[in-house]
């Protein structure tokens, strides 16, 4: 366990780790402590700078801690300029793929955690059958089965 991550939540209630862009896939940033220190869901997010990921992951967390709730399906409109983000829930099954330091924290999953899915420039999300492709990578959708990923317009 990263012993920055533990005393950030100690400090602050919660800490974001981020994962640069690799050959593997985007890059992304996710909290651990929100449900450690609020009894909220973890949060992530994928496919944007990752310095810009953690200030919005920092700023929803920011808004938990002062009693704001965050819940799977819940639309934000506070949070990227003139586009909303959706917060879906993630399966299960993507924890050991892509949660490892929140893993170490807690010890073993359960626990819940949020994706923060954001629209293309045109507004669509990846459940839309118009999304568009060049994003559709920047982005997994970790609220489906992981062996379910290729009919996203059905699955929101």
């Amino acid at each position: 366990m990263d012993r920055h991550t533990v005393e950030h939540v100690r400090s602050r209630g919660w800490s974001v780790t981020m994962i640069p862009e690799d050959d593997l896939g985007p890059g992304f940033a996710y909290t651990v402590g929100l449900w450690h220190t609020y009894r909220s869901p973890e949060l992530a997010m994928f496919g944007l700078d990752i310095h810009l990921m953690h200030e919005l992951l920092n700023r929803l967390g920011d808004g938990v801690a002062t009693g704001e709730p965050v819940e799977a399906e819940q639309e934000r409109h506070d949070l990227i300029a003139r586009h909303p983000v959706v917060l879906k829930q993630v399966d299960v099954r993507w924890y050991r793929e892509f949660f490892g330091q929140a893993i170490a924290f807690y010890r073993r999953p359960p626990f819940p955690v949020l994706e923060v899915v954001w629209p293309d420039p045109h507004g669509r999300f990846p459940w839309h059958p118009d999304y568009a492709e060049q994003y559709r990578e920047l982005q997994p959708s970790l609220w489906l089965w992981p062996g379910d990923q290729r009919d996203l317009s059905s699955s929101h």
